[in-house]
């Protein structure tokens, strides 16, 4: 199997099935046309359930936040996940879709097979093991909340056995980044009922002192093999999410982790 060279994506399906990490509900993981990925409701929707804000359509693969003018529509799944607050209001429809999936998730709460992650752990509990699980990354000047441990970040290219490489992004034999403490890139202080952020810098997973090249290989999430193979399939979406401090502030760790494999650093 071959991928055209005009495709906008390089992935071999652009649906990739996934479960919701805050409310463990199916998800569909597409790619937007700025590259940046984005999760979609499963089920299309018929357009006049949905206000014309929240309609998403699906093109060659590509997520489009706006509508198409057909009958059917998606719809973003943190627009409908009961595990955060909505801010907009919903039709009626999508109302009832949204306590549908607040039921789901109790149900596979009670069942055991999702567990809600926890507002986060004592202090106690920081100070002993500080390893982010979804760590911030910052990649050529922008930061990323990744899925996983750096450690654990999987390349998403497809093998000649038409498996998805087993190789991590980071390796002993390629240049590393660095922890580094930086400002949390917000106000400070809560304005008209919003959140506050903390004051303290933040654990960041800094790439930026990188060569181009490499920090290019980090943001595709490729091994060192596959990044000299443009051309090489996807099997799955790059697990890069768009750092907001705001609606990220729990993934937010003033402290370095306890043990790295480079010197650290910290800056005012």
């Amino acid at each position: 199997m071959r991928i055209h060279p005009d495709s906008p994506t390089r992935l071999l399906r652009s649906a990739q099935p996934a479960r919701c990490h805050d409310c463990g509900n199916l998800i569909h993981w597409y790619t937007r046309t700025n590259q940046q990925r984005i999760d979609l409701h499963p089920q299309e929707l018929s357009a006049e359930a949905v206000s014309a804000s929240h309609r998403w359509h699906v093109h060659s693969g590509i997520a489009h936040p706006a509508g198409d003018g057909t009958a059917w529509c998606r719809v973003a799944h943190r627009t409908l996940c009961p595990a955060y607050e909505n801010t907009t209001p919903l039709t009626r429809q999508l109302v009832e879709l949204r306590r549908h999936l607040a039921l789901l998730t109790r149900r596979l709460t009670d069942t055991g097979a999702f567990t809600p992650p926890l507002p986060g752990p004592p202090q106690a509990a920081k100070a002993a093991v500080c390893r982010p699980a979804r760590p911030v990354v910052q990649i050529l000047h922008r930061r990323y909340l990744s899925a996983c441990p750096v450690d654990a970040i999987q390349c998403i290219a497809q093998t000649r056995r038409r498996n998805r490489c087993p190789h991590p992004v980071l390796a002993p034999d390629t240049p590393a980044g660095e922890w580094a403490l930086l400002p949390v890139a917000a106000p400070a202080t809560a304005q008209r009922g919003r959140l506050a952020l903390p004051a303290t810098g933040m654990a960041v997973y800094d790439l930026t002192h990188l060569p181009y090249g490499e920090q290019l290989r980090w943001r595709t999430q490729y091994c060192a093999a596959h990044a000299a193979d443009p051309d090489a399939a996807h099997l799955a979406l790059a697990d890069w999410e768009v750092f907001d401090a705001r609606l990220h502030h729990h993934h937010i760790h003033n402290r370095l982790p306890t043990t790295v494999r480079n010197r650290t650093r910290s800056r005012p």
